[in-house]
């Protein structure tokens, strides 16, 4: 068993420089090499221990901790969201991962996701704080001073600067809280247990990479030490990272392999959209330092964790991005076959549920969307890969028969085709789309929220409202055809047009007109006095003076009230509504 490298994902918000992190911490692998030699595999880039001391023995003085790791593996697909939920059988690819935040702009949209989903698969992270030199004030260094420490350089900072970088800094350890997070900077963590460490950086002018690097390397020495044991000769398993067409050989498969080894000729199983499928590899793939268009890899017989690999081989057109694909280990008593169609079939579900319908570009973001979903109590009908068809619409269509809300289809980086945009216009069924997971689930929450505050008006206007009347003593005016008296408003809110019914549950009439102060009015609530003329009633014979009345409510436009209106109702109401139920079931109403 051997220490493999750890895999190394980059989450954050768009804009907030992930992409030029990666170009920064690339710079020091190619710091001393010649351009196109870098270290760089299908997919991930390679970060070598020496690489590693290189970048920090300037910024700790030649003062290095012991590392034993062989370097760092980083996903290089910053620009792809989908690919920072990768997985493996039992939780994330990424071993580790860097949340990068803009210390000028804080926590946005898709930090809250990448945090989410970093919680989810339980990853460790750190957080870089970049962008520092964009603070007002600051002195970015001299290329002579490069090398030197981030601690160093905060300490060069004008005392308004390094004020100014601690509110920014507490603001994010202020959000991480809220999120139940502690953290605290990398040089004042007590315990990594315990504390996300946040490295301040800036991609720019390189401030910060050494530490930054160190951190991802000590933690995942410190901490990661068991997960990181390969068998080199072990079985290999791996991650799809892409499908793509390749000039002269066809379909091929990007994959980030986290544990053991995968040859030449071995047969290897994978996910597909319809379950799970094998084919034997016929050529395994890496970057060719300084090749040209026509000679971009070379051949390999062989590639060991952690690496990324291009894989060739005929039958890969179905493959799944984000499918696990496992080497056949040769056991007839294993399964693997059977094991990544479970998987597949899981993630991909077809089901009875009333619930909405989810597309999504991968494998992993499709898990990571319905894990949010979940998470609010949001059911799901079914989830698949690919562009948004007219299949779903029509499956959206139907649950919307049962349950409006829920009969919409939620499209996470695809594309919607053309007969499903018609389709969807026909029947009236909402597409909401996005390429950030947790803006779409917060589209659509917001889309229910107005959805019921529109029909929950639209109740409110055309049902009777519960309401507990008074029927105050010395104050009847006409005794009926129609009876006028005077009534208080104890619990609820009475309105124009509805029935009245005694504590038995006999009804009594229908209140035509409702007067206060001289004044017409259509409504009244807790604690008003007014007058009532009320059709059908007789005074001292359908009630009497100081007798309570009731709104009459059958028990279906109680069940819409409650559907509809519950959390627009006021306490008063609630009870109110609960007492004209106990009165009308009991006549079976």
């Amino acid at each position: 068993m051997v220490l493999r490298q750890p895999i190394v994902v980059v989450m954050g918000h768009v804009d907030h420089g992930k992409t030029s992190l990666l170009d920064a911490i690339r710079r020091t692998n190619v710091a001393k090499k010649e351009a196109g030699a870098i270290t760089q595999h299908i997919g991930a880039s390679e970060i070598s221990l020496e690489d590693i001391r290189q970048a920090c023995a300037g910024a700790l003085g030649g003062r290095l901790p012991p590392l034993s790791i062989p370097g760092l593996l980083f996903i290089d697909t910053p620009g792809h969201e989908s690919f920072t939920h990768l997985r493996e059988r039992g939780g994330s690819i990424a071993d580790i991962a860097v949340l990068v935040v803009d210390i000028t702009q804080g926590f946005q949209p898709q930090t809250f996701e990448s945090l989410e989903i970093l919680r989810s698969f339980k990853t460790p992270f750190v957080v870089a704080a970049n962008k520092v030199d964009l603070i007002s004030g600051w002195k970015s260094p001299l290329p002579s001073e490069y090398a030197c420490s981030v601690i160093s350089r905060i300490e060069r900072q004008a005392p308004q600067v390094q004020a100014r970088l601690e509110e920014l800094l507490y603001g994010i350890v202020g959000r991480l809280h809220e999120k139940g997070i502690e953290s605290e900077r990398f040089d004042r963590v007590s315990d990594f247990t315990r504390q996300v460490a946040i490295i301040p950086v800036s991609a720019k002018t390189g401030e910060g990479i050494g530490e930054l690097l160190l951190s991802i390397a000590g933690l995942s020495q410190k901490f990661l030490e068991q997960q990181l044991r390969t068998e080199v000769g072990g079985v290999g398993k791996g991650t799809i990272l892409e499908v793509k067409e390749e000039k002269g050989l066809g379909t091929t498969i990007d994959v980030i392999l986290y544990d053991g080894t995968i040859r030449k000729n071995d047969i290897i199983y994978f996910g597909t959209i319809n379950g799970a499928s094998k084919v034997r590899v016929r050529g395994l793939l890496k970057p060719k330092a300084g090749g040209g268009e026509r000679e971009k890899f070379e051949y390999v017989d062989s590639v060991s964790a952690a690496a990324g690999v291009k894989i060739y081989a005929p039958g890969l057109e179905s493959a799944l991005c984000g499918s696990p694909v496992l080497v056949d280990d040769g056991n007839p008593a294993t399964d693997q076959f059977r094991e990544i169609e479970n998987m597949v079939r899981g993630i991909m579900e077809e089901r009875e549920a009333v619930g909405v319908v989810l597309k999504a570009d991968t494998l992993g973001s499709l898990e990571a969307l319905k894990k949010l979903l979940s998470s609010q109590g949001v059911e799901i009908k079914s989830a698949g890969v690919g562009k948004v068809s007219k299949k779903d619409v029509v499956s959206a269509s139907a649950v919307a028969a049962s349950d409006p809300y829920k009969g919409v289809v939620l499209s996470f980086n695809v594309d919607v085709a053309d007969d499903a945009r018609e389709e969807a216009a026909r029947l009236g069924v909402r597409i909401f789309s996005s390429n950030v997971i947790y803006s779409l689930c917060e589209e659509y929450s917001a889309w229910v929220a107005e959805q019921k505050k529109r029909e929950s008006g639209s109740a409110r206007e055309r049902l009777p409202l519960p309401a507990k009347l008074l029927v105050l003593p010395g104050c009847t005016f006409r005794t009926s055809k129609p009876a006028i008296f005077g009534v208080e408003v104890l619990a609820g809110k009475l309105k124009k047009g509805v029935r009245l019914v005694d504590r038995k549950g006999e009804i009594v009439g229908e209140i035509r007109e409702m007067q206060k102060e001289g004044r017409g009015i259509n409504e009244a609530g807790l604690g008003e006095q007014l007058a009532i003329s009320v059709e059908g009633a007789v005074c001292g014979k359908s009630f009497c003076e100081g007798d309570i009345l009731y709104t009459y409510i059958t028990r279906k436009e109680a069940d819409e009230l409650l559907s509809c209106c519950f959390a627009d109702m006021s306490g008063s109401e609630k009870a109110a509504l609960e007492e004209i139920l106990a009165i009308t079931d009991k006549k079976l109403i």
